[in-house]
């Protein structure tokens, strides 16, 4: 059956300015990581996908090692674009990554211009794709000077092959240096992806200041913490559930969090909204971060998450509440 999207998707979401530019993204946008790779169910990847642009989602985050199997994420989703949204590829944002193992041997990770043109050129071919609109240096390499790693970034926008560039985990005064070099040649350092929730607020010290100043925009993953800050683990780990299956997810992290989880859940409830929600909420509350970027493996999922933007304004109380339980 063929795929016409909701009519009224466009008034669903507020768009937000990502930073100082012209580039508007939706406040929840569907991260590629899991439930897309090849030892996952199509039909279901494709489902997500369509649902979440019906409720305005515009945004697809994919990277090269994205799967199980690496690759094979950004594969799936080139041919849900061939099947559904050859028409609609001009109201997308589609960016990838490279940075992490990709391939054996020394070009095959970190921050060369090597390895990350190589990896955009490969990340196009599995996308069926001439470009994506952000691609991203995945991590910071120590190894390789940042002039180099920005040869590989400058190269993706003079050739037609990325619209705009950002970076990921990079620290504040890496992002700094990051973004200097770029301006240097005259190219933007639109957007920072770095992994932040109300538990995890390394961000806050110093990165989010420097993104401000700079005129960045952040997108930021884990919002969720994985599942933690949501109601899937309140009252005990389900069977199938990532932290049974997933190494970055271990049921030790997840039962020594659990009573963490509760206690913002009450607050959660008093406000109207899941954990999820709230969690999701929280992020958004600082004009610096533009997106949300959650996965999810059931169109339910993504139907919460939409819901927490509903309400992100908090009372300082509630503030203060939530800052008491994460520190303990």
């Amino acid at each position: 059956m063929s795929y016409s999207p909701a009519e009224d998707r466009y008034q669903k979401v507020e768009y937000k300015r990502c930073g100082r530019s012209g580039l508007k993204l939706p406040p929840i946008s569907l991260g590629l990581w899991h439930n897309f790779g090849s030892v996952d169910d199509f039909d279901n990847a494709r489902e997500l996908v369509r649902f979440s642009f019906d409720e305005g989602i515009t945004h697809f985050d994919l990277a090269n090692n994205y799967g199980p199997v690496p690759g094979s994420a950004e594969t799936n989703f080139g041919r849900i674009l061939k099947k559904d949204f050859e028409s609609y590829r001009d109201e997308l944002i589609v960016s990838t990554k490279a940075g992490y193992d990709m391939w054996p041997g020394p070009y095959g990770d970190r921050g060369s211009k090597k390895y990350l043109v190589a990896s955009l050129n490969q990340s196009l071919h599995r996308l069926g794709l001439d470009y994506v609109d952000i691609f991203y240096s995945h991590r910071p390499d120590p190894e390789t000077p940042i002039e180099e790693t920005v040869d590989a970034l400058e190269y993706a926008v003079r050739s037609g092959k990325a619209l705009y560039v950002g970076i990921s985990n990079y620290g504040a005064e890496q992002t700094a240096a990051a973004y200097a070099e770029l301006k240097s040649r005259g190219i933007r350092c639109l957007i920072h992806q770095p992994r932040y929730n109300m538990i995890d607020r390394r961000p806050e010290s110093g990165l989010l200041d420097t993104l401000d100043e700079l005129g960045m925009g952040a997108i930021v993953f884990s919002p969720l913490e994985q599942g933690i800050l949501s109601d899937r683990y309140l009252e005990g780990i389900p069977a199938q559930s990532r932290a049974t299956r997933n190494h970055f997810l271990s049921e030790e992290t997840v039962r020594e969090r659990q009573t963490l989880a509760r206690a913002l859940n009450e607050i959660a409830s008093e406000r109207g909204q899941t954990l999820a929600q709230m969690a999701i909420a929280w992020v958004l509350k600082r004009s610096t971060v533009v997106s949300a970027l959650v996965g999810a493996s059931s169109t339910q999922q993504i139907a919460e998450n939409v819901k927490g933007v509903a309400n992100t304004r908090f009372s300082d109380e509630e503030l203060a509440r939530i800052d008491a339980i994460i520190k303990g």
